[in-house]
């Protein structure tokens, strides 16, 4: 049998895993840090919209969501 190979792209991947395993999180900005150096790895449309970026420090994206 022939191998088949698929790569597969979702938009905001890690985002949209947590919201699926908590639901409570739907609406609400997300974003996913690094585990090295604490940085936006993912961001949910609503991060977005607020002007969080890729790779931002974490303490950064708390001023953000502070202003």
């Amino acid at each position: 049998m022939k191998e088949i190979f698929a790569l597969v792209d979702c938009n905001n991947f890690y985002a949209s895993c947590e919201r699926a395993f908590n639901p409570k999180l739907e609406g609400k900005p997300i974003v996913v840090l690094s585990n090295n150096d604490g940085c936006v790895v993912a961001r949910s449309n609503e991060a977005k919209v607020l002007g969080i970026g890729m790779g931002v420090p974490a303490f950064e994206v708390k001023n953000i969501i502070e202003e």
